[in-house]
């Protein structure tokens, strides 16, 4: 009886689905706690409304695209059911040319839906700091909407929306959100998680 159970155990965490969150910096939940960075509120999303998956946080601070391509093989070692791709801020900050950001998210793209072809993707976009000037800010853009277009994935317009550039939001160097700026990506963000799950 004790073996059945356990393997009835077994079963039913293998049925459990993942998500995986691949980005930079923000994924991670740089300068604050790991708890309160939206990839894990979007956890306690998922456990508060009883749907059987857990998140894998698989942020690394500084990540660039070219850098997320390289490591993209890696994490699919592990399955993926939804997959969620936070990278391109970084590629703003160092003003890497549009047309790059646009290979190297497609590239990661095609990783994932070449391994696991039924997992469902979301692009956060991103948009570029204004002192770049007007023509790179679009570019910069439009490389997420041609991306999610082309692979005929889900986009989120902004991640950051109603947190970047908010002052009391964010942390002194104006890049990275607070833990209350961390919720409220979050709660957008769920918007469009939770219609994947």
């Amino acid at each position: 009886m004790k073996e059945a159970t356990t393997a009835a155990a077994v079963k039913a965490t293998s049925k459990k689905k993942t998500v995986v969150f691949f980005g930079d910096s923000l994924t991670a939940g740089y300068g604050i706690d790991e708890k309160d960075a939206f990839p894990a509120l979007t956890q306690k999303r998922i456990d508060d409304a009883g749907l059987g998956y857990t998140v894998v946080n698989a942020g690394i601070s500084g990540e660039t695209t070219a850098a997320g391509l390289r490591r993209i093989d890696w994490v699919l070692k592990q399955a993926v059911d939804v997959f969620i791709l936070e990278l391109g801020g970084n590629d703003a900050l160092r003003g890497v040319d549009p047309e790059e950001t646009y290979r190297n998210l497609s590239g990661i793209v095609a990783s994932v839906q070449e391994k696991y072809p039924k997992a469902k993707i979301l692009l956060a976009g991103m948009e570029a700091p204004p002192n770049l000037g007007n023509d790179y800010t679009v570019s910069f853009r439009n490389a997420f909407k041609r991306v999610s277009e082309e692979k005929q994935i889900t986009l989120m317009p902004f991640l950051l929306d109603g947190v970047g550039g908010v002052a009391e939001l964010n942390q002194e160097d104006r890049i990275h959100p607070t833990a209350k700026g961390h919720a409220i990506v979050a709660e957008n963000l769920w918007k469009w998680v939770k219609a994947m799950l």
